[in-house]
């Protein structure tokens, strides 16, 4: 695997905009320079994965490499996405990490259990998100070594 790859696009999920702009910033602080794309709930993070509506266009909204997946959003949440995702023969190998405040023992239970390949409650200040941000950024991005276009195949 000596060819140079493409950035995987990460793809976050969280209705909170705070959360999404700290988020945002901690990716530019770490100097991680993978696309970043955002969906304010489950239902939306659907549509961009099956390419509808909005989501259709592939060279403006490509298919994450990683997703990066709050728990409690509304319309559609985390929960439910996340056993729709890993039961979809096309989505199921992107990785899916949990990004939540939550830290009730049954949300991670049952996240590893529907599938995630991570859980992380969010931390509570900016200098804890950057820690996590580039955790995440020398594990996911430098030395795991994903499915090759993971969710391509995926129109």
């Amino acid at each position: 695997m000596n060819s140079p790859r493409q950035p995987i696009t990460i793809l976050m999920a969280d209705d909170d905009p705070d959360d999404r702009l700290m988020t945002q910033e901690a990716f530019a602080e770490c100097r991680l320079s993978n696309p970043l794309h955002f969906v304010t709930d489950g239902e939306e993070l659907l549509d961009y994965l099956h390419r509808r509506g909005q989501y259709g266009d592939d060279i403006a909204y490509p298919m994450p490499g990683l997703v990066l997946l709050d728990l409690n959003m509304p319309r559609k949440d985390g929960r439910e996405v996340l056993r729709e995702i890993k039961a979809d023969p096309k989505l199921r190998s992107i990785p899916v990490v949990i990004l939540t405040t939550s830290k009730a023992e049954e949300d991670v239970i049952r996240s590893y259990r529907d599938g995630v390949n991570s859980f992380i409650s969010k931390p509570v200040t900016f200098t804890a998100l950057i820690d996590v941000v580039q955790t995440l950024g020398k594990y996911w991005l430098q030395v795991v070594d994903l499915p090759p276009d993971a969710g391509e195949d995926a129109s």
